[in-house]
């Protein structure tokens, strides 16, 4: 019943994907006339083509490296002292999870490259049909991404079962597929982020302030390459992303509950973590019957935002019945006894925590509030001061959040021990679907204005997929606040996964080793965000580079009568994210592997912990600091403060350009940051401690 319930919600959840898909597709292309038609075609099949030619060799890199590591999980998995198919089972999983994400980005990808100019053609008729469109092409990456984790997640579950008896093991195993997942979407979240953002900045930079030409003229060569970062960026990275939560936060909620026997007796216990994504996919397609504008509607954002109410309601509804009736009424965890009521709780406390750090991103990040009009008014007075407004906003809208997700891990812990923590990060992203729904939505919406722009149609459509286009910019920050409190819940349960798999059922905060690694740990956030922030300058100062030569050698270009070379700057973005996202990578990777074999599981534990407390702060501030910035940006040019090209906006375009490496890069990758160092600890705890502490045990410490 249970496995019939799972299997029946991931198909929906395709079915719902692939509905979306054919009512995406089914939106004719049409035009004034023949010209203009080719116009739309010729212009979103070259941003197609851009995301698909980045996307296919960015993951031929990440394919070698995949399979280079699942290698090294046999090896050392193997060596320690383990049977021979722990490291087989742990390789394999590993090796689906980075499929199934990968599957999902290019999925994700492909509807967005076809709903953004279907989305510019039904601007043309109205809002309400713009949106529509938009919010489709976003549905489809978000039913379509939880449906494909269900189906992995569970038929790994089912087939490794075949072959391991002990439910614990095999969870163990399971754990693989979350790292897979989460692998690729370091890569993806990174190289996404550093292509986007070296468009954008170029573009901006030299188009909008040296030049004077509009967002997304037809004439700034770094046009196409801006366009086709979003979606690589916030499409595919943002997918992969959110992916590895739903994975990981379900493996360690897995493995935690296969450590009582109350729950492995009972099947709908054992895998109530699966069932509440499952039973979010119904929710979240009821929900999204509500998501419609009306025919004299000026905005999109609170459609948006009903749906995050609404799901969230609805869920704590069902939730109620679903774990009275799937989760054992009592059952111990390493002798601490919890109820189903506890488990409940801890669900929920994730699910509203998740909402109120929604909220809160909305009035840090919508130019509707104070916050974000600060940061327009001290544009006035020039750049300095924006982006001194800009780093204050951030700073203090992290605020509210951290207490959030403190009291949640605190609730959780209380009632449910480390299983309430697993939980609780489920439950923040129970609603995933919806989630993931508005936060594709804003790309495809975004790429919509840029061909409305490059299409040279009337300045009412423009004005349409500005407004959408704004929504997108406040749900895409809200949707960041859910990922990085999903990962640091995700990351905790992981921590405390791992520290029961080392044998160490509680950590010395004051040990030497443990201290040290604290102190390792927090500076790690902040050396991963110097690589990716330099990373998008290296990037950004080539495509400034080029855009300005183009401009130099070919005058014509700003006349119309040369065409700019689009290509070559497609290419720069696409060479500069490759190989800047190799640094960062490598850091997050063997961080973990070096510290837990030379210095061993206690001084691994500190690092996990540290670099946990910091990087949700910094997370949080550069994702609210960079949308801060974009959206003063746009509340300039609607009018107020000057409007378009006034000195004021000249220094809100350089506060935005500052801020897109922050919300876009080095911000969202963070989360990754801290979940794969988790999972990947994990995984290799067995390594750790039979081999770790070399250094120590050379020095007799051990």
């Amino acid at each position: 019943m249970v496995v019939t319930l799972i299997y029946g919600s991931a198909v929906l959840a395709m079915l719902t994907a692939a509905f979306y898909a054919q009512r995406v597709r089914s939106v004719p292309i049409e035009g004034d006339n023949a010209q203009q038609v080719a116009k739309f075609n010729e212009i979103s099949g070259a941003i197609a083509e851009g995301a698909m030619a980045f996307l296919s060799r960015e993951y031929r890199y990440v394919a070698g490296f995949v399979a280079a590591f699942a290698v090294l999980m046999v090896l050392l998995l193997n060596n320690a002292e383990t049977e021979i198919h722990e490291g087989v089972f742990s390789a394999v999983a590993f090796l689906l999870g980075a499929l199934t994400s990968s599957v999902s980005a290019f999925l994700g990808m492909k509807i967005a490259t076809l709903g953004n100019v279907r989305t510019t053609i039904r601007a043309r008729k109205g809002l309400s049909e713009a949106f529509k469109v938009a919010f489709e092409s976003g549905s489809v990456m978000g039913f379509g991404l939880v449906g494909l984790a269900l189906l992995g997640l569970m038929s790994i579950c089912l087939i490794f079962g075949q072959f391991i008896e002990e439910q614990e093991l095999l969870m163990e195993m399971v754990a693989g597929f979350g790292l897979g997942g989460s692998c690729v979407a370091l890569f993806g979240r990174v190289g996404g982020g550093i292509y986007t953002k070296a468009a954008d900045v170029g573009a901006d930079l030299v188009g909008k302030v040296e030049q004077g030409i509009p967002e997304d003229d037809p004439r700034n060569p770094a046009v196409i390459a801006d366009n086709v970062g979003d979606n690589v960026g916030d499409i595919a990275g943002m997918g992969a992303d959110l992916f590895g939560s739903c994975a990981e936060a379900t493996c360690a909620a897995l493995l935690i509950g296969a450590t009582s026997a109350a729950i492995v007796g009972s099947d709908s216990a054992l895998y109530y973590p699966i069932i509440i994504s499952a039973v979010g996919i119904p929710v979240c397609l009821f929900t999204a019957l509500f998501a419609r504008l009306k025919s004299d509607a000026t905005s999109a954002e609170p459609a948006l935002k009903k749906q995050l109410w609404i799901s969230t309601v609805l869920m704590s509804i069902v939730m109620i019945f679903v774990t009275k009736a799937a989760m054992v009424d009592v059952f111990e965890i390493h002798g601490k006894i919890i109820t189903n009521t506890g488990v409940l709780v801890s669900l929920l406390s994730g699910l509203w925590a998740g909402l109120l750090i929604g909220i809160v991103t909305e009035f840090y990040t919508s130019h509707a509030y104070k916050p974000v009009r600060e940061v327009a008014d001290a544009s006035q007075s020039g750049p300095a001061t924006n982006i001194i407004y800009g780093l204050a906003l951030g700073y203090k809208s992290s605020v509210i959040p951290v207490i959030a997700i403190a009291v949640t891990v605190y609730v959780s812990w209380t009632l449910a021990g480390m299983y309430g923590i697993a939980i609780a990060a489920l439950g923040m992203i129970s609603t995933i679907a919806t989630g993931l729904t508005i936060d594709a939505y804003g790309p495809v919406s975004d790429n919509a204005g840029g061909i409305a722009e490059m299409s040279e149609l009337g300045p009412e459509v423009r004005r349409r997929t500005d407004l959408l286009d704004a929504a997108g910019n406040t749900t895409a920050a809200i949707g960041k606040g859910f990922a990085i409190g999903s990962a640091v819940l995700t990351a905790l349960a992981l921590f405390s996964a791992f520290l029961v798999r080392s044998n160490m059922h509680t950590l010395d905060m004051l040990s030497p080793l443990v201290f040290a690694g604290l102190l390792i740990g927090g500076v790690l956030p902040f050396l991963f965000t110097a690589q990716t922030m330099k990373g998008v300058g290296i990037a950004a100062y080539s495509m400034i580079d080029e855009v300005r030569r183009q401009f130099r050698e070919k005058p014509g270009i700003l006349t119309g009568k040369d065409r700019p070379d689009y290509k070559t700057c497609v290419a720069i973005s696409t060479e500069a994210a490759i190989k800047q996202m190799i640094a960062p990578g490598v850091l997050v990777l063997a961080t973990p592997l070096v510290v837990g074999y030379i210095f061993g599981t206690e001084a691994l534990a500190g690092v996990l912990a540290g670099s946990l407390v910091s990087g949700l702060v910094m997370a949080l501030s550069a994702s609210n600091s960079g949308g801060g910035w974009d959206n003063a940006k746009k509340f300039i040019e609607t009018g107020k403060l000057g409007g378009k090209g006034s000195d004021a906006h000249k220094a809100a375009v350089v506060g935005d350009t500052v801020g897109d490496p922050f919300k876009d890069t080095s911000g969202p990758s963070i989360n990754i940051l801290m979940k794969l160092m988790a999972i990947l600890s994990l995984v290799f705890a067995p390594f750790f401690v039979q081999h770790g502490g070399v250094i120590l045990k050379m020095f007799g410490l051990k």
